[in-house]
């Protein structure tokens, strides 16, 4: 491997400096959780044969009784609403049968919400979404707070799922933890052209039915969604920290190397817990450098903006500082790999045919872009991760990933990058801090400088574009969209309207303190804006007409009026009416609580 680059190496510095106290705090309570033998025997008899009524095998409910076998617990995000989570219905047998084997039990500790983002897209239900990270963790920590597990196996995939279950496992870093995928449906009609069809319904150029008919075309089977959103990032997070087992992200659902590599993992979670012959902890394997090894491979495939969020609150459940200025000069010296849909035509399973995760890892850890001295579930060394699956007949083995792009149109080396930065821009100025993702846009839309159209909703630029009034360059602002306003939703239906707009030549932006989808990049547009405008953000003072400046290249978010005059301008006031029907009454507490997006948009930043 070659030296680590310098500035992989800085940052990675700076971040265990700032880390230092917060870390050794979290390590200590770790400390203070192991315990001797298995985590039921110290419980009483009566808390123990609650624990056990309910086993449906004789061995099981002996082996549980005795408390001298690894047990491990389920967390799993299974519903069959949702196509990523379906495949997760028969996993809870598997694992038992497969704990068996190894003279161990499983059982399901308990179940998390899983909302699906592309169900509530433009819906009141969108403004549940962020805030259901935090239910997540929750909902996973009163599951394993029972106290009877050596072992954790997390069942998840989608959007703020991953990241959920990640800040629970944190708080049980003591246990050996392993986050179990189900894979990517089958490649259904090209990603392109559902947003082709997308935009001409936009422009009333297609019918509903033909609408539904491509969507229905391109999610169509069990599993994760082939676009590279943040489901499909969330994946190859898993594996470049160490908590899948080596190329287990993008395998299909429902095939016999699918259920090979959950039997696997089952294994691995039992020697891996506090009574196992490996015993290694999810403390050990996610510290500052598996940290910095998942945001370098983020930016590297151009993957999701939601995790300049998530990334920042999942560091700080395990005692960890990373700031988006750390993520910023990463992107710097991060060549992006990989065009997949936004990014590309692509999907994740061309990606993953072209050579995959273990490709771009292998890439990286050359250059000296990823550390390659870490923990994984699978073992010491990074370069475990750079390997893929297979089945030898019915024997389940590892081979090194392709040596070689499979398509060059998909996924290059380091020498032959489609970009030389990671797509991910930190702006700063008289608006505040934001998130520009380039790894999308053209290069003439890396700057623009119009004038304001202010709008409180994204319906309400809908409503104007189907009047005509979007003519002309503007920047769109969007504002009341920040996590303590109505949590944060996505903002993906304005990309069909925007991207029409621009394919029309016309010059737009987008400046907003809500987010965009993962599979949004098309447009030019600084998310995530801190202050939002409910916590007295110039954003909330941004009136028509203003001349805002969106720069990629300077990292310039700037608007043309004086300070004095900005600041003598009144505080942007929240219609409350948006935070009512769907359930979001009950949130109020935690949007009240909600930290800025920088901090992680969240509740558990300051753990």
């Amino acid at each position: 491997m070659n030296p680590i680059h310098p500035v992989v190496a800085a940052v990675t510095a700076r971040i265990v400096a700032a880390s230092r106290d917060s870390r050794a705090d979290y390590e200590d309570q770790m400390a203070q959780a192991l315990h001797d033998g298995t985590a039921r025997g110290r419980l009483s008899c009566g808390n123990q044969a609650h624990g056990f009524a309910a086993a449906d095998e004789a061995w099981d409910k002996l082996a549980l009784k005795l408390a001298e076998r690894p047990n491990i617990g389920i967390i799993t995000a299974y519903n069959d609403m949702l196509s990523a989570h379906q495949p997760f219905e028969t996993y809870p047998d598997l694992i038992r049968k497969a704990a068996r084997e190894v003279v161990a039990t499983a059982q399901v500790a308990g179940g998390v919400p899983a909302m699906c983002d592309g169900v509530t897209q433009g819906r009141g239900g969108m403004e549940l979404s962020l805030l259901s990270r935090d239910v997540i963790a929750l909902s996973a920590a009163i599951g394993l707070s029972h106290d009877l597990f050596d072992a954790a196996l997390y069942l998840g995939v989608c959007d703020k799922i991953v990241p959920g279950l990640f800040i629970a496992a944190a708080r049980f870093g003591q246990l050996g933890t392993i986050f179990v995928p189900a894979g990517p449906m089958p490649s259904g009609l090209p990603n392109p052209d559902k947003a082709k069809v997308r935009q001409r319904y936009a422009t009333g150029q297609a019918s509903r039915a033909e609408l539904l008919e491509a969507e229905s075309q391109s999610y169509h089977a069990p599993g994760t969604c082939t676009f590279y959103g943040t489901a499909n990032s969330n994946q190859m997070l898993m594996e470049a920290m160490g908590l899948h087992l080596p190329g287990s992200a993008f395998v299909a659902p429902n095939t016999p190397l699918r259920a090979a590599l959950t039997w696997a993992a089952t294994h691995r979670a039992v020697e891996i817990s506090t009574l196992g012959k490996d015993y290694m902890p999810f403390h050990q394997v996610i510290g500052v450098k598996a940290l910095v090894n998942a945001t370098v491979a983020l930016l590297a495939t151009g993957g999701s903006t939601n995790h300049t969020l998530h990334l920042v609150a999942m560091a700080k459940a395990a005692g960890i500082v990373l700031t988006w200025q750390d993520i910023a000069e990463l992107s710097e010296v991060t060549p992006l790999l990989a065009r997949i849909y936004p990014n590309g035509v692509a999907d994740i399973n061309h990606f993953q045919a072209a050579g995959g995760c273990g490709f771009v890892f292998r890439e990286l850890l050359a250059a000296g872009l990823m550390h390659e001295d870490v923990q994984t579930v699978s073992g010491y060394g990074l370069t475990r991760q750079t390997q893929e699956p297979w089945l030898d007949g019915e024997t389940l083995s590892w081979r090194d990933a392709p040596a070689v792009s499979g398509d060059l149109d998909v996924l290059r080396p380091v020498s032959d990058p489609f970009s030389s930065h990671g797509g991910m821009t930190l702006l700063t100025g008289n608006l505040g801090r934001g998130i520009l993702k380039t790894s999308a846009l053209k290069p003439a839309d890396h700057k623009v400088k119009a004038p304001a159209k202010v709008f409180a909703t994204q319906e309400a630029l809908k409503v104007a574009f189907e009047a005509g009034a979007l003519t002309g360059d503007f920047i769109a602002v969007i504002v009341g969209q920040g996590p303590k306003a109505n949590g944060m939703p996505e903002l993906h239906n304005l990309t069909p309207v925007l991207g029409t707009l621009l394919d029309r030549g016309q010059k737009v932006g987008l400046v907003t303190d809500g987010r965009m989808s993962g599979a949004s990049g098309k447009v030019p547009a600084a998310i995530h804006v801190t202050p939002e405008a409910l916590d007295g953000g110039a954003i909330g003072k941004i009136k028509d007409g203003d001349i805002i400046t969106l720069d990629a290249e300077t990292g310039r978010l700037h608007i043309d009026v004086a300070d004095a005059d900005l600041a003598a301008r009144p505080d942007f006031k929240l219609d409350q009416t948006c935070n009512r029907g769907l359930g979001r009454e009950l949130f109020a507490q935690l949007r009240s609580q909600a930290l800025p997006a920088d901090q992680g948009g969240g509740l558990f930043c300051q753990i």
